[in-house]
């Protein structure tokens, strides 16, 4: 019998973030360790009148391709990849990993190479999303691993996991709704400002973010979720931040990240670990070092760190600003194969200022 919590999540998933209808080609990715919510949005998809198809991974397999493939397998593109996203509808992501921790060891170059040579690809689907040809969602579903990171039973995940959702509410998609219907004040707040000026412990950053739009983030690409964000100019990028907490970056971590910035720039990044898989993915291609993206967390549901950058990144209270590539959506024009989200936490002493007026401290907008 499916876990009443699991149906609830899926309903959410099918009806409001992808808005499944008839006829929609739609991708279902997981490992097989999600079998019980991936059944659950494939049955839902198909009373829907979808057309849904699965990719089932095996944990290890990424961890195999990378340490045997040669340059030639590594840049290879299959075509039946660059077919599928630019036929596909709509597309879920369920984050489900056995391990963790099991790239932690490969060859970063070997990762970067791979990661440019699928831009292309990267391309069309940010694209597609913009013009909203496509609707993508990424989900979690509990595992053990995913437990362990978080210092967590698998009890408590799964409960962690389930409020973050609030498919305990007594409607959830409603209160989805509620949650754009809120968010919209910081939105529209925030499209009016030019400078933004973030200082915190270690961070003094300035950005443009004149001419770009703010887009409120509340359940359809990721769930769950809660966060306003944009894409900032990409010459603007001035001064240094320290990043909270460790970065990850296809299943490695990086600690201690700091950057700093000229002209838009990384001209410095430093970690206490994983520096080598930091410079070789800033050094992937030219947008890698500029900023993509600038995002306010919302979520307040979410206070504790959990090693997981669909939760971190939501934590009311922080900001998150990615290097690598921009969504068009916002008005970025910044191009990468990287996208890289690293989370500051504002929650003690932190202040944001936007055209030389305090709007943000200690993790809460002022006045709004």
């Amino acid at each position: 019998m499916i876990d009443n919590r699991l149906e609830k999540l899926a309903t959410i998933l099918t009806r409001y973030s992808l808005n499944l209808k008839k006829n929609d080609l739609f991708r279902i990715s997981g490992s097989y360790l999600a079998a019980p919510l991936i059944q659950e949005v494939y049955r839902q998809a198909v009373k829907l009148g979808a057309h849904p198809f699965t990719h089932i991974g095996i944990d290890g397999l990424s961890e195999t391709y990378y340490r045997h493939a040669s340059e030639q397998q590594l840049t290879y593109v299959s075509p039946l990849s660059k077919f599928e996203i630019e036929q596909i509808d709509a597309s879920l992501s369920i984050i489900s990993p056995e391990n963790t921790r099991n790239m932690t060891n490969v060859d970063p170059k070997k990762q970067a190479m791979s990661s440019a040579a699928h831009h292309q690809i990267h391309e069309i689907f940010m694209n597609r999303a913009a013009k909203q040809e496509l609707r993508w969602c990424v989900t979690q579903y509990p595992t053990q691993s995913s437990a362990q990171d978080a210092e967590m039973s698998l009890t408590d995940y799964e409960n962690f996991v389930f409020h973050a959702a609030h498919v305990q509410a007594k409607d959830p998609i409603q209160y989805w709704r509620t949650v754009h219907k809120d968010q919209e004040k910081i939105r529209t707040f925030l499209n009016k400002k030019k400078i933004l000026h973030v200082i915190a412990k270690n961070t003094d950053l300035t950005v443009s973010v004149a001419g770009r739009t703010w887009i409120n983030c509340s359940g359809r690409e990721n769930f769950p979720d809660g966060e306003v964000f944009t894409g900032p100019t990409e010459t603007s990028a001035e001064g240094h931040i320290s990043y909270s907490f460790p970065g990850s970056y296809n299943g490695r971590e990086v600690n201690d990240i700091e950057l700093y910035f000229k002209k838009g720039a990384v001209v410095k990044a430093t970690a206490s670990k994983g520096e080598n898989l930091l410079h070789t993915m800033l050094a992937m291609d030219p947008g890698a070092k500029r900023l993509g993206e600038f995002a306010f967390g919302t979520n307040y549901g979410v206070k504790n760190y959990t090693k997981n950058t669909l939760f971190d990144e939501k934590i009311g209270g922080t900001i998150h600003l990615a290097v690598g590539s921009g969504y068009p959506e916002t008005g970025s024009k910044n191009k990468s194969s990287l996208h890289w989200d690293m989370v500051c936490d504002l929650r003690k002493n932190g202040e944001v200022y936007a055209d030389d007026e305090l709007i943000y401290k200690n993790g809460r907008f002022l006045n709004l």
